[in-house]
């Protein structure tokens, strides 16, 4: 392949991309297509990436040189289009690392993007999900609002709609998970559980699209108990009871992170009491407790 910078006048070195995490998953499981599914939940934390160009250095250089996928995702577009080697990224992230938040998602699509704007790659949707897929499965984090998403193919379902103005009061429950080696499990439904999750998504699908957050949150606790045998969550029983006495929504997990939290709708008359007192009997279990928002 020749070089995609032959005959353009190239003189911008340094490019810029970001991308949102996600609390978990609304709702996540396999229909009886056989497919993997998830919907996101977009929250207000990001990956930035600065991306600088330097053809006299023989390598790329990461930082922090932890974020492998990063490097792995930068590695590919420059290879696929011929581009210099050497560079620069810098990954400034607030989305915290192996708790189900789409940490190394938000990290290869804002490494990618910012690759795309240095050099003017216009890369389609279609084209980046193809060069993740080679790399591991992902949220549907390159897509804005909320989308059902098959995250092992790499490939949107549905782009369902705008994201609520939701706060989210969760816990961690400590340790990481690594999630490529999460979805490498084989996992086994019955047709039943299978035929449940292709109603809850048509049901959540029709939830998110006509704003009933109830139905969303009602939802979103069933995915959350029925993951229980495969990720379990050893605090659920508890962060249930004080979702019911604050009149949360429900319940959303990272299904292959450490995290419970509780749905709170921002135009609820009693959200300010809701946030406070979930906060408050929350911080009485074991783990650290953070407020997220999907205010974008």
């Amino acid at each position: 392949m020749s070089s995609y910078l032959e005959g353009k006048n190239v003189t911008k070195s340094i490019g810029v991309g970001k991308s949102f995490g996600t609390f978990g998953e609304l709702l996540q499981g396999v229909g009886t297509d056989a497919q993997n599914f998830l919907i996101t939940l977009p929250i207000n934390r990001y990956s930035h990436v600065t991306f600088q160009s330097q053809p006299s250095l023989p390598h790329l250089i990461v930082s922090p040189s932890y974020r492998s996928k990063s490097r792995q995702i930068a590695l590919r577009i420059l290879q696929l289009y011929d581009l210099p080697m050497g560079g620069f990224i810098e990954i400034n992230s607030n989305i915290p690392v192996g708790k189900g938040l789409a940490s190394s998602s938000a990290d290869i699509v804002a490494t990618a993007r910012a690759i795309d704007h240095c050099f003017g790659l216009n890369l389609t949707t279609e084209q980046l999900e193809a060069l993740i897929q080679e790399i591991e499965p992902t949220d549907g984090v390159m897509y804005d609002g909320i989308v059902s998403y098959y995250h092992r193919a790499v490939r949107l379902r549905e782009s369902l709609g705008p994201v609520p103005n939701l706060s989210i009061v969760s816990i961690d429950e400590g340790g990481e998970v690594d999630t490529t080696e999460f979805n490498k499990i084989s996992r086994s439904f019955t047709a039943v559980e299978k035929l449940d999750y292709d109603q809850m998504l048509a049901s959540i699908s029709a939830a998110i699209k006509e704003n009933d957050l109830k139905a969303m949150g009602r939802i979103s606790t069933q995915s959350a108990i029925m993951n229980q045998r495969l990720l379990e969550k050893k605090q659920m029983e508890q962060v249930l009871d004080i979702c019911n006495e604050v009149g949360g929504l429900g319940i959303v997990i990272t299904h292959s992170g450490t995290c419970i939290g509780i749905l709170l709708d921002q135009t609820d008359g009693e959200y300010c009491w809701q946030l406070h007192k979930a906060y408050q009997l929350m911080s009485l279990l074991h783990g650290e407790v953070t407020i997220f928002h999907t205010n974008m």
